[in-house]
């Protein structure tokens, strides 16, 4: 009778210790962030000091608007062109049954543990050939190709979860394979389909190597390059970094406040397979 009161105390004892292992470093950041940078180093200014937003007023009267604007052109543009690849090979990958099947399955566990540098030289190649350097769509298409294998590996189960009774008996009704896609299918895991699609657009906002790669123009860089832009020949500018790091964290935190549930029964629910 007292498991699961127990339960409940090592339910709430384990999501207070999240908190403070996640929730702690933000506040670190927004704090930092309303020093200045005398502040910042001083020991007496630690928790005690006079909060300024210079540096906001600073960061937004620069580049930070147009920087956040790209992220979100780059991971949007990302987010559907992985999904509109992903969702097909995904149910393809859960239905079909072979040799095949697990060769693609292992190919794009390879392709996923390969590491990002490596695909660098390729790439450029790549896009230098389709004319498509110094372009946004150039670091979406590389960016799709980064994250393609990881979208499948996380939609998968969600397919697979899918009783394989309903399609049949849309097939027995003289449905075709597209159709059983399409409107059997794919409702039934849109659930697993949008928690892919958050965990996608998460990782794109944040991609930096390939955005600092193949843009040239200073106006098309993503606001990952804009934090990174504060480290400079004569120091960093700290002040200035951490109010940009709490302007490119608000976005993701509001979209989780708003998905977290998502998250957390798609997760639940892919994990079983």
């Amino acid at each position: 009778m007292t498991s699961a009161p127990r339960l409940g105390w090592a339910t709430r004892a384990g999501t207070a210790a999240l908190l403070v292992i996640y929730g702690l470093p933000f506040l670190w950041l927004v704090a930092t962030s309303l020093k200045t940078d005398a502040q910042i180093f001083d020991r007496g200014a630690t928790f005690y000091f006079q909060p300024t937003f210079a540096n906001y007023r600073s960061v937004v009267n620069g580049d930070l608007l147009s920087a956040c604007l790209n992220s979100a052109i780059i991971a949007s543009g990302t987010t559907v062109l992985t999904l509109t690849l992903a969702t097909p090979a995904a149910y393809a990958l859960a239905r079909l049954r072979g040799v095949l099947v697990n060769v693609g399955l292992s190919a794009i566990i390879i392709l996923q543990i390969t590491p990002q540098p490596a695909s660098l030289i390729p790439l450029y190649r790549v896009l230098g050939g389709w004319n498509l350097l110094g372009s946004q769509l150039g670091v979406i298409l590389a960016d799709t190709a980064l994250l393609l294998p990881f979208c499948i590996l996380i939609i998968r189960p969600f397919f697979l979860a899918v009783p394989r009774e309903v399609e049949e008996a849309s097939v027995v009704d003289g449905a075709s394979r597209m159709r059983v896609f399409w409107q059997i299918a794919l409702p039934i895991t849109l659930n697993g389909i949008a928690t892919g699609a958050t965990i996608i657009f998460f990782i794109a906002w944040g991609e930096f190597l390939y955005a600092i790669t193949f843009l040239a123009d200073p106006t098309q860089y993503p606001i990952s390059v804009l934090i990174a832009g504060q480290i400079g020949m004569y120091g960093i500018r700290w002040s200035n970094m951490m109010a940009i790091a709490v302007a490119a964290s608000l976005p993701i935190l509001a979209i989780y406040a708003f998905t977290h549930r998502l998250l957390r029964d798609g997760l639940a629910l892919g994990s079983v397979r």
